[in-house]
């Protein structure tokens, strides 16, 4: 077995009055073909990323024992019935759940295993924590430079292709400083576009003209600046775009925007009007080692989740630049270890060295979305009285906001929340939306400004 690859262990036992016994663990995590009851559940909670974002989102609300389109499930049981016994599940401790977005393979028949052993497309590792009530999202690149046991260096979506999901189960771990996986859930890319038009589509803020074709994926992507309502071609286009100055990094914040946006349309009850036709979607789209039990006891915990606390982390690194033959993007081994030791770990927090303890150290980019003109220098400015002198204004915000947010870009919320009692106001979030090269970035709402005046 691989290292950091551990035995199963279940992830939920039932709470409810029948007293049923808990889950029997498995020894190692194998593909499992779709089941009937798999697909409906974690929404509005989870909300997940980039196609996958989006639909993995989707994928988790969506947890259902049901057969095909019928509305009676297993055994006569109403759909009403069903979601009320799969409620009886609880988590009983925290879980690392390994979510894949693999690309079409063309040529694969239909229903075969061959469907899922595309490049991955999107590459997710989400935690599950009801020991303090977060999910931790983070977002591993695709042209992630790692070494792939008996195929030497390569691009992280690779691994599928070479391996299948045990493969990569082995290489994430090994990535993210021995993190053992619990579960993994690979889904199609094919399904995005009709469960974003399910939903009615999504509305995200388009920061530039977009365009590009991929004949071999039937990508066709060609979006106008600004605030829309993309249908599910475009907002695939959307998450996918890759041509820009950052590359696959763009994408993944673009991701975590479509996450934020898809969490807040469906939290809206009026979505649970178009499960069934969701479900026959993704039927066809999703291959999990995750049982029904399992599901149900992540969408129960997901469901509760307020937004804060759901927090989306970029994988630490840096691009390759000069001297590699291809684009890659190389991890930062040592930010890797903090992340790890404050997110994923069993450890408390407090073991975390934290490299933000020096005030002059702390990288700090301030995004003006005040409407003020000096609110940037201002606050550069009130820093630097506090010892914070590592600082750069970045360029301003596409739309104004009313409150100041205080972005954890590195998922260090404890130098965010220091900064905060600095400035005595913000709202601290923890995604990677902000400057890439920053630790904290810090978008100035007019609430700034009006201190200002």
């Amino acid at each position: 077995m691989a290292r950091g690859v551990k035995q199963r262990k279940p992830v939920s036992s039932t709470v409810g009055r029948q007293g049923n016994p808990k889950l029997t663990p498995k020894r190692t995590i194998q593909r499992s073909r779709p089941s009937p009851w798999h697909t409906l559940g974690w929404i509005a909670a989870f909300g997940t990323v980039s196609l996958v974002s989006a639909f993995v989102g989707m994928t988790f609300v969506l947890i259902s024992p049901f057969q095909g389109t019928s509305h009676r499930g297993q055994g006569g049981l109403s759909w009403l019935e069903m979601m009320t016994r799969g409620f009886q599940y609880g988590m009983s401790r925290p879980v690392n759940l390994l979510v894949l977005g693999v690309d079409k393979v063309l040529d694969a028949p239909e229903g075969s295993p061959e469907r899922f052993r595309g490049r991955t497309d999107t590459m997710l590792l989400a935690r599950f924590n009801p020991e303090n009530g977060t999910i931790t999202v983070l977002s591993i690149p695709r042209d992630t430079r790692v070494e792939i046991p008996g195929y030497g260096i390569d691009k992280i979506n690779a691994a599928n292709v070479y391996g299948a999901v045990n493969l990569t189960v082995r290489v994430v771990s090994e990535t993210l400083n021995y993190t053992p996986v619990d579960r993994y859930i690979r889904i199609d890319t094919g399904a995005f576009r009709e469960l974003v038009d399910l939903v009615g589509g999504v509305e995200v803020n388009v920061p530039k003209r977009m365009v590009y074709t991929d004949h071999t994926q039937k990508l066709y992507i060609d979006l106008q600046p600004g605030l829309q309502t993309l249908n599910g071609e475009q907002a695939e286009g959307f998450v996918r775009f890759r041509y820009d100055e950052l590359g696959d990094i763009g994408r993944a914040q673009r991701q975590q925007m479509l996450i934020k946006a898809l969490q807040k349309k469906l939290t809206n009850p009026v979505m649970l009007t178009q499960l069934p036709k969701i479900y026959s979607v993704l039927q066809k789209y999703v291959d999990t080692d995750l049982t029904f039990a399992e599901l149900m006891a992540i969408a129960q915990f997901s469901l509760r989740i307020e937004p804060d606390n759901l927090r989306l982390i970029l994988l630490p690194g840096r691009f390759g630049g000069d001297g590699y033959e291809v684009s890659y993007w190389l991890p930062d081994e040592e930010r890797i270890k903090q992340v790890v030791a404050e997110h994923f770990s069993d450890r408390p927090s407090k073991l975390v060295n934290h490299p933000w303890r020096e005030t002059e150290t702390l990288r700090i980019a301030l995004q003006n979305a005040s409407g003020s003109r000096d609110a940037a220098q201002d606050m550069a400015d009130f820093l630097a009285h506090h010892g914070y002198t590592n600082v750069i204004i970045g360029e301003e915000w596409y739309q104004q906001a009313a409150e100041t947010e205080i972005v954890a870009q590195q998922g260090d919320l404890g130098a965010a929340q220091m900064i905060r009692s600095v400035l005595g106001m913000g709202r601290v979030s923890a995604n990677s939306t902000g400057v890439l090269s920053s630790d904290i970035t810090i978008r100035i709402g007019r609430d700034w400004a009006a201190v200002l005046h």
